[in-house]
């Protein structure tokens, strides 16, 4: 169950503040009463209903998004996110939940001058407390708002993993967690795969099937009234029946140790998921003392974000070579599994007008093969709809943007960055930078411009110095010995599959459609498209600027 979630505003510090958005007060006030009400939402569906519709990392950082919001306007802290789970059945002893850290410096902070501290993976389940009685299990009690849960006792008396009767005829209470069973699970490969929710989807239901209930482990995490200290406590319920915790528990001295284990279960299999590690004093006060509030004496170290909420400062649209519209989403800047993040794809137009994607939104994003940035959801629409200018599919094609006019810019430097590149020209020392130092110069206003730039006239450019000019030079001038077939394909040839094209630009421009569907690996669609380039007039144009030019097969 999610806990109590205390953020250290401490460590929000100036430079913090000195990213606060830039709102006036009633857009302030409505901004935060929306993230508020979704939390509720998300809180309302979790601790009620059993279901998690997003998952815990962004509800963490929806949370403490929420908190900065609320210091940058020098608001009231939020409200309890368990002010909702409250059950019918009082706690004997508190459940107290944990701070959450993030950053390896509060946990070094945290560390210090502490004595006796113990690791231990925090399980990723739903916390409950278990009272037996003379030895026999008596009742189960959600964690619910930490002094009140629900009365369980029914599901819990089906699940194996807890024990029915103690070796010993003891009165006992203890705190553990209640996870889905996985097998060799390692959550660096394979995420949290939804563990806790399904747990608790399960244990919200009136009854559990036999195929459940052997679905769920117990991982016992206290013994409030036990043993002082944390190795007698859990060898003494390792004898009482309870699955041993020994091998998930051990001793560190300093951070470095601490780092250690951390790394260790993140990347090695184990029999349930984990969202970080525990790091707990071998002693604690008395249990009487208990409240359902962040301790002193425990904290959770949380592994990195497999996902990190962001902000869209601006949504900018990239026309490709060949017409296609990829929205690009700037983002506020945010870590992720130690990368700084400031822009994502929306794949494609379509896409993101399903999405409807807006400045001020919060998305979710992660890494695909764990380096690409990736735009997973929208986790929260900004509530003024800020208006974007939107490029017209119907204007970008194969055939348009020859030529640098408005609105032409993006797909133009795409067509000449593809014609130096190693799939066209293979030019050295070009590409999409010097491009784009031409276009501000305003000398290229086609495709082919550059054909006619010499080395005094390029020196004279800002950029371009006297030997930038002369690798440059040569570079243009490598590109004119470039066979016909890579000129055809730098300036956009469509693919041409198997077929075995003439050397010469006469014998291709008078072929029909019917002509080049006869060639091997040529359908209709590609043959339409074939066509259809070599009658375009700025095809046209171009190829006699190459004939005058005296590039071979024009």
């Amino acid at each position: 169950m999610r806990s109590l979630l205390v953020f250290l505003l401490t460590f929000i510090s100036l430079t913090t503040l000195a990213d606060c958005p830039d709102w006036t007060a009633l857009k302030a006030q409505n901004e935060i009463t929306a993230l508020q009400n979704q939390i509720d939402q998300w809180d309302d569906a979790y601790h009620r209903e059993g279901h998690s519709p997003i998952a815990d990392e962004l509800y963490d950082q929806s949370r403490l998004r929420l908190s900065e919001w609320r210091l940058c306007f020098d608001l009231p802290s939020a409200p309890k996110p368990l002010r909702t789970a409250s059950g019918s059945i009082a706690h004997p002893v508190a459940h107290t939940g944990l701070d959450k850290l993030h950053e390896a410096a509060a946990v070094e902070t945290w560390l210090r001058d502490r004595q006796d501290v113990w690791v231990q993976p925090k399980v990723d389940g739903v916390a409950v407390t278990l009272i037996y009685r003379a030895g026999v299990l008596q009742q189960a009690i959600s964690r619910g708002d930490g002094v009140r849960g629900q009365d369980w006792t029914t599901s819990a008396q089906k699940i194996g993993a807890i024990p029915q009767r103690l070796t010993q005829p003891l009165d006992l209470l203890v705190q553990g967690e209640l996870y889905w069973r996985l097998s060799e699970h390692v959550l660096a490969r394979a995420g949290s795969v939804n563990a806790r929710a399904s747990v608790a989807g399960l244990m919200a239901r009136k009854s559990l099937d036999s195929e459940q209930a052997n679905g769920i482990g117990l991982f016992v995490w206290d013994w409030p009234q036990g043993p002082p200290d944390l190795p007698e406590r859990m060898s003494t319920l390792a004898t009482l029946g309870f699955a041993t915790s020994a091998p998930y528990s051990h001793a560190v001295s300093d951070f470095a140790e601490a780092q250690k284990w951390r790394d260790h279960w993140y990347r090695s299999p184990l029999p349930f998921a984990t969202d970080g590690v525990v790091l707990r004093q071998s002693r604690r006060p008395p249990a009487e003392r208990w409240q359902a509030r962040t301790p002193y004496w425990a904290v959770a170290w949380k592994y990195p974000f497999a996902q990190a909420l962001a902000e869209v400062r601006k949504v900018n649209f990239k026309i490709g070579r060949t017409g296609r519209i990829t929205p690009v989403l700037e983002l506020k800047p945010v870590m992720l599994d130690d990368r700084q993040i400031k822009r994502v794809s929306a794949s494609s137009l379509k896409r993101w007008q399903a999405l409807d994607i807006r400045p001020g939104d919060q998305v979710a994003i992660s890494l695909a093969g764990l380096t690409i940035p990736r735009l997973d959801s929208v986790v929260l629409r900004a509530t003024e709809r800020v208006d974007i200018d939107i490029p017209n599919a119907d204007d970008f094609h194969a055939l348009s943007c020859w030529q640098p006019d408005p609105g032409c810019e993006s797909q133009f430097l795409a067509r000449l960055t593809w014609l130096s590149g190693k799939q066209g020209l293979a030019m050295q020392n070009v590409g999409r930078g010097t491009w784009e130092k031409l276009l501000e110069t305003r000398r290229l206003n086609n495709l082919l411009d550059w054909l006619t730039l010499d080395a005094p006239e390029l020196a004279n450019i800002a950029g371009f110095g006297e030997r930038s000019s002369v690798r440059l030079m040569e570079s243009f001038h490598s590109a004119r010995q470039q066979p016909f077939a890579q000129w055809l394909k730098a300036i956009g040839l469509p693919p041409t599959g198997q077929a075995q094209l003439p050397d010469s630009w006469q014998a291709l421009v008078h072929r029909d459609t019917e002509q080049w569907q006869a060639e091997a690996g040529i359908g209709p669609g590609r043959a339409a498209q074939l066509s259809a380039f070599f009658r375009d007039p700025q095809v046209l144009a171009l190829s006699e600027t190459l004939h005058a030019a005296g590039i071979d097969g024009f």
